[in-house]
């Protein structure tokens, strides 16, 4: 499909001729997203081409935009950095609003620590200015070059420092938000005209409607500001980073500790997690390095520090007797950082730690504290600019399971995640690293209290018998977490994009919880009259004989 001459005029009139677009070319270049071939028919690396592609720099303009949608009942859909397949539209005949002319941090609240800001500043720009005053910002798991914005008001908002700064949903505040009526929201005290420190109120409260646990995907409307809060950080106004590509690494002072500890069994890490929590210690808790697999992540990550290595040493550096030492001492371990506040915090911290390692008979892993393995996971860890390095194996990834709960709970599904992973990696399609190929922060909120463990499956996105074998895994791992009673894992929508409007309908009420899905339907009805959101935004689908009316 193609926009007609006038309504193309109508959108050009709003942005400017320089900020819209509908050359092939273009379009193709938003379409090409990383993980289509696992969505698509038959390996197709390219995601629905939008109609038109406009860069809008104002919420008025968005405004603008969207009546006109409206009007033409024209699908619309925003992105701000990307990630992955969820950055385009899932069908044709929609338009892409591109959000990064909108790239400002418009303020920083030093004495309330918030910053307010617009769709396109990414995390390392945030993290930045905040330090530069003394507080930081949550890095999602996507790395620092992921929208802030987008991660708090419309997608998962999980990473590495979650423990102590939560997760995105809960450092959202304030919010102004063009729905897809083209109608303005100011959520929170924005909604009483007394500033952004508040997502709750004196003004509207909608949260949960805004976002709840993974939001909208950008299929209800656009976010064009928002507040999140900040915290304290207690190291150097700007991150020192000394290396070259890829073992870049940051000396901190010694408030800042970085550590590996490993245990005997997994009820040993379980009851670690639970005592650091209890302790109340630890600035990032993740398991980071294992997720490229438990066989080969040492002898990667030992490779990355060392610049005179690259992928090509693999095989040699695995088949040296230290790294395969190192490679059985780490089967069962995470990553650590403590941050001290002051130099009797940092005392105190790190003899907690001790004591909890003690009473878990586990130990800090002595080659991964080495200077320069301390340097790298430092600046691995608190900056999270190396998330490119999940494309290394093979170019093409994918998480699975990752069924958030307390430490016992996620322990449970572990083993039998492992197994189904390591059942397929021995059919030669899938990357064999290791039926442990799982990651996940140590705290998936803000205290800590649960973990999830997402399993990566890596695949050949050029080799279609590869990408197959991949699906074939992924299917598997959903079956599997459906027989074992589990909520469905990140595979899961791989399969929910290829169903019909009947046999979504029939999934969602079969599921434990129709009711969610039939109230997702009515906040849509009110929220977006005209249907104009992308299919993103999981609704329960009308029944087609008109026997069940979900909006009642």
């Amino acid at each position: 499909m193609s926009l007609e001459k006038d309504i193309y005029q109508l959108f050009e009139d709003i942005v400017g001729s320089e900020n819209i677009s509908n050359d092939e070319p273009i379009l193709d270049s938003y379409s090409f997203q990383w993980g289509s071939e696992l969505f698509r028919p038959n390996g197709n690396r390219f995601m629905p081409r939008p109609d038109a592609v406009l860069l809008p720099g104002s919420a008025e303009e968005v405004q603008s935009i969207a009546r006109i949608c409206n009007k033409y009942k024209i699908k619309f859909k925003a992105f701000s950095t990307g990630w992955c397949v969820y950055a385009a539209p899932y069908k044709e005949g929609q338009i892409l609003l591109d959000m990064r002319r909108m790239d400002r941090i418009l303020d920083i609240d030093e004495k309330n620590m918030f910053a307010v800001i617009e769709p396109n500043v990414i995390g390392a720009t945030l993290q930045a200015e905040a330090m530069k005053i003394g507080l930081n910002t949550h890095m999602i798991g996507s790395g620092c070059v992921s929208s802030p914005l987008a991660a708090a008001t419309s997608f998962l908002g999980h990473g590495p420092d979650s423990l102590f700064m939560g997760q995105a949903a809960e450092n959202l505040l304030a919010a102004e938000w063009v729905l897809p009526t083209g109608d303005i929201v100011r959520t929170g005290a924005m909604g009483s005209g007394i500033g952004w420190f508040s997502g709750d109120g004196p003004g509207p409260s909608i949260r949960a409607i805004v976002r709840g646990g993974s939001g909208a995907r950008g299929a209800m409307g656009v976010f064009t500001k928002c507040a999140v809060k900040l915290y304290p950080w207690p190291g150097p106004t700007q991150l020192p980073v000394e290396g070259t590509i890829p073992a870049y690494g940051s000396t901190l002072p010694k408030n800042i500790r970085a550590y590996t500890i490993a245990f005997p069994d997994w009820k040993a890490y379980g009851d670690a997690h639970y005592k650091i929590y209890n302790a109340e210690i630890g600035y990032i808790l993740h398991r980071q390095y294992n997720k490229l697999g438990e066989d080969l992540a040492p002898a990667f990550f030992k490779m990355y520090i060392d610049p005179t290595k690259t992928i090509d040493d693999l095989e040699e550096m695995l088949e040296k007797p230290e790294i395969k030492k190192l490679t059985e001492e780490l089967r069962i371990s995470t990553q650590i950082v403590l941050a001290g506040m002051t130099s009797r915090d940092i005392a105190w911290q790190e003899k907690a730690l001790e004591e909890i390692l003690a009473e878990t008979k586990g130990w800090k892993v002595a080659a991964m504290s080495d200077p320069e393995m301390e340097k790298f996971t430092l600046l691995y860890l608190i900056r999270l600019g190396f998330k490119g390095l999940n494309m290394v194996f093979s170019g093409g990834y994918r998480g699975s399971f990752s069924q958030k709960g307390t430490p016992d709970f996620a322990l449970k599904y572990r083993p039998i995640a492992a197994d189904v992973l390591a059942k397929h990696q021995k059919t030669g399609l899938i990357v064999d690293s290791g039926g442990d190929s799982m990651m996940g922060p140590g705290g998936g909120m803000g205290g800590g209290g649960h973990i999830g463990f997402e399993q990566f499956c890596f695949y050949d996105p050029s080799d279609l018998s590869s990408i197959n074998g991949a699906l074939e895994y992924f299917e598997d791992a959903a079956g599997t977490a459906k027989k074992l009673g589990l909520t469905s894992g990140y595979e899961a929508r791989i399969f929910e994009t290829r169903l019909s409007e009947e046999e979504k309908r029939t999934a969602y009420l079969s599921s434990k919880q129709p009711a969610l899905f039939k109230y997702q339907r009515k906040i849509k009805d009110i929220f977006d009259p005209n249907d104009l959101g992308d299919d993103q935004y999981a609704v329960m689908p009308r029944d087609p004989n008109g026997l069940e009316d979900v909006a009642s």
